[in-house]
C-alpha cells in the first residue's frame, strides 16, 4: 500500500512520507463528525418537521455509502501538510519567530493553533506575505473555518477577471489587483447569496 500511496502522493504534488500523511489522515478524521452521525439528531422535533417539509433528506448515514467524511478528511490532511509553523514561517519570511506571532496576533498572518500555530501556505508566495492581504484578512468572517477560507482564496471568483478569466483570490492578489474586491467577496463567506 505504501507505493501506492507514495505514487498518489506524487502525482498530486505533495511532497510528505506516506506514514506522516497517514498520521495527518487519521488526526483529521478525529476531528471531523462522528462517524454514521443521525441527521436528525441534532434538531427538535419542530426543526426536523421543517427540514423535512422543505425536502432535506434527514435519515441515518447508509453503511452502503461512501463515508460523507472522506473527502473532507483528505482535504484537512492535505491542508495540514502544506501549512507551515511558526518557526517555517520565519525562515520564509526572513524574520524572527516572535515576528510572525506577532503579525498572527495583528490580524496581518492568519492561521489556527493545533500543537502550535499554522499558517496557511496560500497566503505566501515567493518568500514574502500575498501583496494586499492586510486589507482581505480582516473582512474574512470570524466564524469561517481555516480550510473554507483556503477553498475561497483558491477558487476561481467570477467577479475576479484577469484577461476575460475569472481567477482565484490568491491569482489576483498575485496580479497586484486591487484587494478591496478580494475582501468585499471574502466578507460574504458563509452567507447565502
Amino acid at each position: 500500500m505504501t507505493a501506492g500511496l507514495e505514487s498518489v502522493l506524487a502525482e498530486a504534488g505533495l511532497k510528505i512520507d506516506p506514514g506522516k500523511f497517514l498520521r495527518l489522515v487519521a488526526d483529521a478524521a478525529r476531528k471531523v463528525s462522528p462517524p454514521q452521525p443521525n441527521p436528525a439528531d441534532y434538531f427538535s422535533p419542530a426543526q426536523r418537521q421543517v427540514l423535512s417539509d422543505v425536502g432535506l433528506d434527514l435519515s441515518a448515514y447508509d453503511e452502503r455509502e461512501t463515508d460523507p467524511r472522506a473527502s473532507t478528511v483528505a482535504a484537512r490532511a492535505v491542508f495540514a501538510d502544506s501549512s507551515y509553523s511558526v518557526a517555517e514561517t520565519a525562515r520564509l519570511l526572513g524574520v524572527d519567530a516572535s515576528r510572525v506571532r506577532h503579525r498572527l496576533k495583528e490580524g496581518k498572518l492568519t492561521g489556527w493553533k493545533d500543537k502550535g500555530w499554522q499558517l496557511p501556505a496560500w497566503q505566501f508566495s515567493g518568500g514574502a506575505v500575498l501583496p494586499g492581504l492586510d486589507a482581505v484578512l480582516p473582512a474574512l468572517p470570524e466564524d469561517q473555518p481555516p480550510l473554507m477560507i483556503a477553498a475561497f482564496m483558491n477558487t476561481p471568483q467570477p467577479d475576479l477577471e484577469i484577461d476575460g478569466k475569472p481567477v482565484t483570490p490568491r491569482q489576483w492578489l498575485l496580479a497586484h489587483g486591487d484587494p478591496h474586491a478580494v475582501a468585499e467577496l471574502a466578507s460574504t463567506l458563509g452567507t447565502a447569496a
